[in-house]
Formats: structure tokens, C-alpha cells, sequence
């Protein structure tokens, strides 16, 4: 007994193995060029899109922009993702400029209701537990003409237990996946430009924030790299 208690006591044993990184299983080769580029070797840019309240605007032109966006559907050639992201609404930077515009403050009045608005949109955000949501539009440009979407379960399945190796593309085969990717892109942006949307390409920065966010949620709250808030969206 004494013998076996030794042996599962045993460094060489017990000793836990490195797990692997994370970044192994994840589909990202890396992101350059405002792009993300894919182990598979595709390709894929990502359009921020700003909201419209579809619940304010009369019957006529609600009709109109229904009409403008089954159209617009129509027109596809190729399959695009669209995605909503909710995040908690993060007012730290503004409360920390009223608290120090309330010290600076040397009428007393005011500060003093500067420190009670200050409590007031503190227990808003925690009692509200208010959310922003922000819209993307992701297109995908693929050389091998193969898409996610035709791959079997299992194949899917297996590639998560055995994530295989990127794809090697050569500078010029990038350059022409660009070209053909951002036509793409244009297109799309015109499109929702007419349906009254205002439209931004991710650029490398803000696509590094944007997967770092949704990789590292509680981490990205006190270590941000990069305010994705300060993307303006506009028409270009």
C-alpha cells in the first residue's frame, strides 16, 4: 500500500501537462490590411452599421425600406453574416470626468448636484443593467469557392479536436483576394446606404479590439487596447 500511495505521489506522475494555447483552436490566422484573415485562407472584412428606429417612421416608409432591403437581399451573390453584439453600457470614463469637474467646482450648490447626478447615473446603469447593441455586417471573400456553411457535422467537429494548420498566401494572391473582397464590400455599403444606414469599415485596429472584447469580456473592461466607441459612422 505504501508502494502505491509513492507512486501517485510522484512528481513525474502527477505533474500536469501544458494545455494548449488558445489561439490553436480559434479560426484566425491573423488580422492585417484591415482584414481577418482566416487559417482556411479566406478572407474577411467587417462593416460597422448604425441603427434606424424602424418603429418611429410612418407606414409609407416603413414599407419603402422593407421593399429597399428584400432587394437588396436579392441582389446577393454571396452569402454575408450579420451580427449583433449587446454589451453592458460602460459610462466609467464620463462619471470620472464629472467627478473631477465636481472637485474643480468651488460653488458648493453645484457641486453638490453634481455629486448627487453622479449617484443618480451610477444606480441607473446597476438597477437598469442598461445595454447598447452595435450591428456588423461581415463579408467573406473565399478563393476556393468553398464555404463554412457546406461543411458536415462531423467535419466540423473534427476540426475543433484537431484544428489544422493555416493556409500560406503568397503577397500577390492577398493583394487580388483584397481587391476582389473590398468590391464586394462597396457594393454592400451602397446598398445599406440607401436603406438610410450610416456605414464604417473595420479598420486593423478596430478589428483587434473587437475580437479581444469578445474573447476577453472582463479582461477588455479594465485593459482596453483600442475604444472601438471613437469609430465614428458615417457615410463614405
Amino acid at each position: 500500500m505504501a508502494k502505491k500511495t509513492e507512486t501517485m505521489h510522484n512528481p513525474k506522475i502527477t505533474k500536469s501537462k501544458p494545455s494548449a494555447s488558445t489561439q490553436k483552436f480559434l479560426d484566425i490566422s491573423e488580422i492585417r490590411d484591415d482584414l481577418v484573415i482566416l487559417k482556411d485562407g479566406s478572407i474577411r472584412s467587417v462593416i460597422m452599421v448604425s441603427s434606424i428606429n424602424f418603429a418611429l417612421k410612418s407606414v409609407e416608409e416603413q414599407e419603402a425600406i422593407i421593399s429597399s432591403y428584400v432587394r437588396f437581399l436579392n441582389s446577393l451573390n454571396a452569402p454575408i453574416q450579420v451580427v449583433i453584439q449587446s454589451r453592458r453600457l460602460d459610462l466609467d470614463s464620463y462619471i470620472e470626468e464629472l467627478e473631477g469637474n465636481a472637485k474643480k467646482q468651488k460653488n458648493d450648490l453645484l457641486k453638490m448636484q453634481i455629486n448627487e447626478y453622479i449617484k443618480y447615473i451610477k444606480d441607473l446603469v446597476v438597477l437598469g443593467n442598461i445595454m447598447t447593441k452595435k450591428f456588423f455586417v461581415v463579408v467573406s471573400y473565399d478563393p476556393s469557392g468553398k464555404s463554412n456553411s457546406s461543411k458536415t457535422f462531423m467535419q466540423s467537429l473534427t476540426e475543433i479536436f484537431s484544428p489544422s494548420a493555416s493556409i500560406t498566401i503568397s503577397k500577390k494572391s492577398f493583394e487580388k483576394y483584397k481587391v476582389n473582397l473590398f468590391k464586394k464590400v462597396n457594393y454592400i455599403k451602397s446598398n445599406l446606404n440607401n436603406l438610410g444606414l450610416l456605414t464604417t469599415t473595420l479598420d486593423t485596429k478596430g478589428l483587434i479590439e473587437l475580437f479581444y472584447s469578445t474573447y476577453n469580456m472582463t479582461v477588455s473592461k479594465y485593459q482596453k487596447i483600442y475604444d472601438i466607441e471613437e469609430m465614428r459612422v458615417d457615410e463614405e
